[in-house]
């Protein structure tokens, strides 16, 4: 078989032409963002939140991602569904930017190309997808596929130290810590905790969210809410750490 020649690389101007098709009216932003959101449905199931798509690309707010989004729908790619922060319909088979446009006037069914890895996914943000734990069954591992409710993107510099999940918090035993009913917490999974550190507990079948303290040869679960009282592990207490909080999350306008 004889080898083909080895093609020179194209221009930064070269690549943004490929990148914009005049077939389907859309700049090379716009095409990006349609990827994105192709992307984000077939990889999680649901299309991306106005905040995700910003985050990914770097925006200011949530409202140049609708922008796009307006430009997307004008131009007949999208259809934006009202009442629903997620309410984005990709219309027509999506490609990767460069790839031949489907011929005209076929009706068959067109799989998407497979695009190539788009730059929020290649560590340049330190772009995390953490799964969402929501409430925790009675015995089984925090990190059942079964609790995960979501999955959301997260910068690891916004934390001081890697976290592996988030979890909904549900009360408010630790208000006075600014931990409010409904936040994300941000936790790494580790087995162990120092005194001071708040914690995501077991006890039992019961998973909770405590600072930790050492009472002598006791551990103390401590609230942050003079209404709630702390909880003391004795030895030979069926207790095990599950993580430690490392950044806290308010979802207000994600969803």
């Amino acid at each position: 078989m004889q080898s083909q020649p080895l093609q020179p690389p194209r221009s930064r101007s070269a690549r943004a032409a490929a990148a914009h098709d005049p077939a389907d009216g859309l700049t090379p932003r716009q095409r990006e963002v349609l990827d994105f959101i192709a992307g984000h449905v077939r990889d999680r199931g649901v299309p991306p939140t106005r905040a995700e798509i910003a985050h990914a690309f770097g925006f200011r707010s949530p409202n140049a991602a609708e922008a796009h989004l307006r430009a997307l729908e004008r131009k007949g790619a999208v259809q934006l569904l009202g009442g629903s922060a997620r309410g984005i319909r990709v219309l027509g088979a999506t490609r990767a930017p460069g790839a031949p446009a489907l011929p005209q006037g076929d009706t068959k069914a067109h799989a998407p190309a497979v695009a190539p890895v788009p730059p929020w996914r290649t560590g340049e943000v330190n772009l995390l997808h953490l799964p969402l734990i929501g409430r925790v069954a009675a015995g089984s591992p925090i990190l059942a596929q079964a609790h995960v409710e979501a999955t959301y993107p997260a910068d690891a510099r916004w934390f001081a130290r890697r976290p592996d999940y988030l979890l909904r918090v549900r009360g408010w035993s630790m208000r006075d810590a600014g931990i409010h009913d409904g936040d994300l917490l941000a936790v790494q999974a580790v087995r162990e905790a120092r005194p001071g550190q708040t914690v995501v507990a077991r006890l039992g079948d019961e998973v909770t969210v405590k600072r930790l303290q050492r009472e002598g040869a006791y551990w103390r679960l401590q609230a942050a809410n003079p209404e709630v009282a702390d909880i003391l592990v004795r030895p030979g207490d069926a207790f095990a750490i599950e993580g430690v909080v490392v950044g806290l999350l308010r979802p207000q306008g994600w969803d």
